[in-house]
Parts: C-alpha cells; structure tokens; sequence
C-alpha cells in the first residue's frame, strides 16, 4: 500500500509542480512552516506551505525539505514580486526584499504573546483589546461585502490605521517600564521590531490580518507526528507534500478528494502538459 502511495505522488508530481508555479505568480502569498521527524536521521526535516487565491479560487501547496533554511523559499518564490504574510522567521528574509516580495507579518502572533502573560500582567489586556478592534473593522468590512476593495483600504485607513497608532504608542510608552529580557519585555519588543511589517496591512485590502490560513493547513501535519510519527527519508517526505498538496486543495474548493485522484490519475500520464491547469483542483471536473 505504501508503494502504491509513492507511486502516485510520482504521477502527480507535475501537478503540484504547476500549483507552486501558479502561486508564486500571484501578488500575494502565505506561507508557513513545522518539523516533521525522520525515521533515516535524527535530523528533522520540515514541511512548508504556500497558500495563494488563483483565479480567485484557494491553492495551497506543500513542500517538504531536509533542513528549516531559506533555500525552500527562495526555490518556491525565486524572484517573484509582492507580498509574503508570514511569521518573522528569518528563513523568509531571502525573499523579502526591496526587489522581491514585501513582509506582512501577523497580528495573530503579536496577540498571541500577550495572550499568554495576561494572567501575571493586567495590562496585557490593552494590547489584546486593541487588537480586537482591528478584527472587528475587518468583521465589519466582511458584512458589507467589500472586503479585498479600494473601499475596504479606504475603511482601514480611516478605522485601522489610528488604532494601530494607539498601539505603537502604547509600546514604546510600556517598552521603557519592562526589562527588555522580561516575558513582558520580550513581547512588547516583538511588536516593535515588526510594527512596519505588522502595519503592511494597511495599504493593501487583500492582506490579511493574520497567517491563520496558513497554521491551519500545516494542523494534518501536526496530527501526522502524533499518528505515522515519521517519514522514512526526504523523498517520502516529498511524496507526502505532493499528495497533501492536492487533498488539502481539493478540500478548500469544495472537491471530493477520492473522486479527484480516482480521476486524476487515470488521466494524468496521458493528458496534454499544456492543458494541465484542467486537472488543478480549482479547475477540475470529472471527465465525461
């Protein structure tokens, strides 16, 4: 059986190949990442994912590497143009520059931290609330359906960006009252370091306040270590990414994953390379 796995992520290789290629073209993309174990190393390796809207239509795509470095990125991404809403790892750098793509970084990690401490500091609920009111703009832009619009830039200008002021101010206020090594410390300059990638947001209405989308595609990952525990090696690991790929697609559009790949791959050896986007989960109908 594992065999018969292999051997159709080997078939349906091209397809996430055309996936990725399809996502790094887009103006904005995000990505996230988590470590896998290794059955041949005590090395672990790790899964990365890319998440775009392609033809208005969800993608997300999986690939799996030996180490955490910025290599994957900048395989996935190279020299492509936009934005990149991820977490501040440092392993994004490499592709979030002047002459590639702009960071936007996540309002959900910033909460995070302070969510976290406030049992032992109060005044981490200002932090907290005032982030909360970021997400209440944008729940008022999702109920009158302009989210993505010049009309919802224009909503965060005019609602977002004094709040986002309040909170910079708050921060270098309270910076000077907590010992940079502190917990409180550590998450107040956090906010800091990051505020002109937190702030991103702001001028783009198709951004996102958070990385969440791109958590909650890498969670079958996080269940995997608990049940397969591991891959074998990195080309199983690799296999894995192409089928993940796929399921995790066909799920966000609405696809029955079995009747996709029972579909998919009787027709993938012989189908047309040049037709090939037919067979992407946001495009794929059964055949006739």
């Amino acid at each position: 059986m594992t065999d018969l796995l292999h051997r159709a992520a080997e078939l349906l290789e091209p397809l996430v190949v055309r996936m990725l290629l399809l996502i790094a073209a887009q103006e904005i993309v995000q990505a996230d990442e988590t470590s896998q174990r290794r059955q041949d190393s005590e090395k672990r390796g790790f899964v990365w994912t890319f998440l775009a809207e392609v033809e208005k239509q969800p993608l997300i795509a999986f690939r799996f590497a030996a180490d955490r470095s910025g290599g994957t990125p900048v395989a996935v991404l190279g020299d492509s143009k936009g934005y990149l809403l991820a977490d501040m790892y440092s392993g994004y750098n490499d592709v979030t520059t002047p002459e590639r793509r702009r960071r936007a970084a996540c309002w959900a990690h910033v909460r995070r931290r302070f969510w976290e401490l406030k049992e032992t500091f109060p005044q981490a609920h200002d932090m907290i609330d005032a982030i909360l009111e970021l997400y209440r703009i944008e729940y008022e832009a999702e109920s009158r359906a302009i989210v993505g619009t010049a009309e919802h830039r224009d909503l965060r200008l005019r609602a977002s960006l004094p709040v986002v002021l309040r909170i910079r101010k708050w921060l270098r206020h309270h910076r000077h009252l907590h010992p940079p090594k502190s917990p409180f410390g550590q998450a107040i300059g956090y906010a800091l370091r990051n505020l002109r990638s937190l702030m991103t947001f702001l001028h783009h209405p198709g951004i996102r306040l958070d990385n969440n989308r791109s958590e909650s595609a890498l969670r079958p990952v996080a269940l995997g270590r608990r049940n397969y525990l591991f891959v074998g090696h990195v080309a199983a690991g690799e296999n894995i990414a192409v089928l993940m790929s796929l399921l995790a697609s066909c799920v966000a559009n609405g696809v029955n994953p079995e009747e996709y790949l029972a579909d998919v791959l009787l027709r993938v050896a012989s189908h047309p390379a040049s037709a090939i986007d037919d067979l992407l989960p946001h495009r794929w109908r059964p055949a006739a």
